[in-house]
């Protein structure tokens, strides 16, 4: 895997994080590369599912704790944990070149897959939640969008809570749900205001998946990013819940999400993309150089080096762009618009590269045997998913004109 990590003297990464990006290719070409046949033809696995399930789903429950065991010895289980609540401690920039690595193959390796919202846990809800996510006791999944709230959630939300008593009673129905049947917590935005809205009238609650007034439509929403369903319909009726449910404060729930998606669906794009990007190269050159046509090997011909080219091209300067966000972030500025570059790019410009990957392999190209149209599709998806690229356009207009 040819991933420069430490190509650029403005994001040097110290020596100890460069022996863990060695470590991580180690893992990666040695136990996950020999699973990936397995995995791109197994009917099980699913998108936007945390990587245990997936891995006990496709493989059983003793690959994954051989896996398991290995991320838990390395210490690449605490990878993403802050080092107050025992992980490593490392930098964003730091986190983005090793994630890069791993997201080199479609098989999944386990870690401690934590929202960083749920960092905001206090009391009871440390035991209750936060613990339990990080030791992977637990899974969560993120409810925000509606049937009719997309890409305006703060403004077109319907699901709501009202107070009786200490608890409240949450009514309303979310849509797209990765995770929500697998989930045993949903984090769920709901409007308790609704004239504020999102500026103070949006508030996030920890909702248990099995609350009798939860209702997870099953088998899910089928779409081409797998062969199982991973996105769900999910009905609040009459549910309720304690004033114990709230995370953080009433009213700041909008501002809670915006912190999740900053981070993990839109920032952390970059590093999704890159791995899926580079390997499509690196299966491309390789590829030209031993597929003939007409006496000559593919390497030689102009169309196909041009594609190659464009596909560095694009991967080096989102590798850039995203080292530059990462260090922007570790260093406290509010990267909001920023973030939503990594996303605007990662995918526009990750969907275009398996493009020309796939086109250079030709019908092999389309071939499930190879992970270039799963990849392709993945970052097709995220063109859509999690705020479509004309959204992150609009959002960073904003920003500029602001400024």
């Amino acid at each position: 895997m040819s991933i420069d990590t430490d190509s650029s003297s403005s994001f040097q990464l110290p020596p100890e994080v460069l022996e863990i990006c060695d470590l991580a290719e180690g893992i990666v070409s040695k136990e996950l590369m020999p699973l990936e046949p397995e995995f791109l033809i197994s009917p099980d696995h699913a998108f936007g599912i945390k990587e245990t399930l997936n891995l006990e789903a496709v493989f059983g429950q003793d690959t994954l704790n051989h896996l398991m065991k290995i991320a838990k010895d390395t210490g690449l289980w605490n990878l993403m944990i802050p080092e107050e609540f025992g992980g490593a401690g490392l930098s964003m920039l730091s986190k983005v070149a090793i994630l890069e690595k791993f997201y080199y193959t479609a098989v999944p390796f386990p870690f401690a897959n934590v929202p960083n919202i749920l960092y905001e846990c206090k009391g009871e809800q440390i035991e209750k939640y936060l613990n339990p996510v990080m030791s992977g006791e637990k899974t969560t999944c993120f409810a925000q969008t509606e049937p009719n709230a997309g890409s305006d959630p703060g403004g077109m939300m319907q699901t709501k809570a009202v107070r009786d008593g200490d608890d409240w009673i949450i009514n309303g129905t979310k849509m797209w749900i990765s995770m929500a049947a697998e989930s045993d917590v949903m984090m769920v935005q709901v409007v308790t205001d609704s004239e504020k809205r999102q500026r103070g009238g949006i508030t996030m609650f920890l909702v248990d998946r099995d609350n009798p007034g939860v209702k997870v439509e099953e088998p899910g929403i089928k779409t081409w990013l797998g062969p199982r369903a991973s996105q769900y319909i999910v009905h609040f009726d009459d549910c309720r819940v304690s004033k114990n449910a709230i995370l953080g404060d009433v009213g700041n729930g909008f501002r809670l999400g915006q912190r999740w998606l900053t981070i993990h669906d839109r920032l952390l794009r970059g590093p999704f993309a890159l791995g899926k990007m580079q390997r499509a190269l690196d299966m491309c050159i390789a590829w030209s150089k031993e597929r003939q046509t007409f006496g000559k090997p593919l390497a030689e011909r102009q169309a196909i080096q041009w594609k190659l080219v464009d596909m560095y091209i694009d991967i080096q300067a989102l590798r850039a762009l995203t080292y530059q966000m990462a260090a922007r972030y570790d260093a406290g500025e509010d990267i909001r618009a920023e973030a939503g570059l990594i996303k605007l790019t990662s995918m526009d410009w990750g969907a275009r590269c398996l493009d020309h990957g796939i086109q250079i392999h030709g019908a092999m190209g389309e071939s499930l045997e190879l992970p270039l149209t799963l990849f392709y599709r993945y970052l097709r998806h995220g063109q859509i998913g999690g705020g479509t690229s004309e959204i992150q356009r609009i959002q960073i207009a904003r920003k500029l004109l602001k400024d």
